[in-house]
C-alpha cells in the first residue's frame, strides 16, 4: 500500500526533517509510530497523506509514484485516506454532524445513508447528543472526537492519525483505539503517531520508531538498515 525507498524531506533549503526512510507498509496493517518531539512523525504522516512530496527518493501510495502525480490526480487518492490532524481542521460554519458527513457527501453518498452512518459514528465517539452543535461550542477533546469521526466515517483504505487521543481521557482514548481496530479488522490499514506509551503497551500492534528523522527500529528491536 505504501512504499518508501530512501526518502528524504526538507522544507525549502533547511536541513532534512526525514532522512533515508525505506519501509513498506502492507494493505490492512496496523502500526503505532513513536519517537520524541521533533523526530518527524507528523511530516511522515503528511507524506503518506499526499500533503507533501519527498524532496528525494521514491514514495509509492496505492501503486502510484507520488513524485509523478499531477495536481488533479491527488484528490481521488486522498479520498481513500482518512486523516486525523493534531489541529482538527474542523469547519466552524458547519455543525458537528455536517463536519463528520463531509467525506460521504464528497463522494455522493445518499443522504439517508449519510444520516445513518454519521449518527452511528458520532454516538460511538460519545457525541450523539451534539449533532447540531457548532465546533466552537465544544471542548478541545470533543473537537478531536469530531475530527476522528470525520476521518473514519467513510471506512477509508488507509487511516492516519496524529496524536488522536492527546486531548481525551483514558476511557475515550481506549474506545477510539478499539474503533480503529474494528476498521482494521474490516481491512483498513492504520498508522497512529503517538506519545501515549500506556496506549502503545495496552494494544499489541507493531511499532515504528523515529529518531532524528530516521526510522531506527521496530518494537521487537529489529534495526532498520
Amino acid at each position: 500500500m505504501i512504499s518508501f525507498d530512501n526518502v528524504g524531506f526538507r522544507y525549502g533549503i533547511g536541513p532534512e526533517i526525514l532522512r533515508d526512510i525505506s519501509i513498506t507498509l502492507e494493505a490492512g496493517s496496523f502500526h503505532f509510530l513513536t519517537g520524541p518531539s521533533g523526530a518527524g512523525k507528523s511530516t511522515l504522516l503528511n507524506l503518506m497523506h499526499l500533503s507533501l512530496k519527498p524532496t528525494r527518493g521514491f514514495l509509492t501510495v496505492f501503486d502510484k509514484d507520488v513524485g509523478l502525480l499531477r495536481r488533479h490526480q491527488m484528490p481521488p487518492l486522498r479520498r481513500q485516506i482518512g486523516m486525523v490532524f493534531q489541529d482538527f481542521r474542523l469547519l466552524d460554519h458547519l455543525s458537528v454532524f455536517d463536519n463528520a458527513a463531509l467525506p460521504l457527501r464528497l463522494v455522493g453518498t445518499r443522504e439517508r445513508h449519510v444520516r445513518r452512518d454519521v449518527t452511528e459514528i458520532l454516538e460511538w465517539v460519545g457525541l450523539g447528543d451534539a449533532l447540531h452543535a457548532s465546533p466552537r461550542a465544544l471542548s478541545g477533546g470533543e473537537q478531536q472526537r469530531v475530527a476522528i469521526a470525520r476521518a473514519v466515517v467513510a471506512r477509508p483504505t488507509l487511516l492516519l492519525a496524529d496524536e488522536p487521543t492527546g486531548s481525551v481521557d483514558e476511557v475515550i482514548g481506549r474506545r477510539i483505539i478499539r474503533l480503529f481496530e474494528e476498521l482494521h479488522r474490516l481491512g483498513t490499514a492504520v498508522v497512529i503517531a503517538t506519545h501515549n506509551w500506556d496506549m502503545v503497551e495496552r494494544f499489541p500492534h507493531p511499532r515504528l520508531e523515529l529518531n532524528d528523522g530516521r526510522l531506527v527500529r521496530l518494537a521487537d528491536g529489529n534495526q532498520f538498515s
